[in-house]
């Protein structure tokens, strides 16, 4: 029994046919998502596209937010910013495994531990 093949979510290797009943869209749908910039397939090198796996969850849920009476413009704004949130995100880990990485090495040599204070007026006669 040989192992069963599983594209990477990023391979570009379903055509439009085959992304367009995935998605539960027509093709001409997913042509005019192309090319407003909402998703971007891959291309063959007879200039048809190719969606991923990632491109196909992508037109899921743009037909989500459509169905929630979302426009087009603000479905392009709502990905963009994602896509932001996302890039943010890996590099705030990053950071944060640098800054654990950095206190390992050089640990604090003491740490003042500040108790509760009085404090004097003293007034002036």
């Amino acid at each position: 029994m040989t192992p069963e093949l599983h594209p990477d979510d990023d391979q570009a290797v379903y055509v439009i046919s085959v992304a367009a009943e995935l998605s539960g869209m027509h093709p001409q749908t997913l042509r005019q998502y192309d090319r407003m910039g909402l998703v971007s397939p891959g291309r063959a090198s007879g200039r048809g596209r190719r969606y991923s796996l990632r491109d196909i969850a992508s037109l899921r849920n743009i037909q989500r937010l459509v169905g929630d009476g979302i426009n087009l413009a603000g479905i392009k704004r709502i990905m963009e910013l994602e896509s932001a949130v996302a890039n943010m995100a890996l590099e705030v880990a990053k950071l944060r495994t640098e800054v654990d990485a950095l206190m390992a090495a050089n640990p604090p040599r003491a740490l003042v531990k500040h108790t509760g204070q009085s404090v004097v007026i003293y007034k002036e006669e």
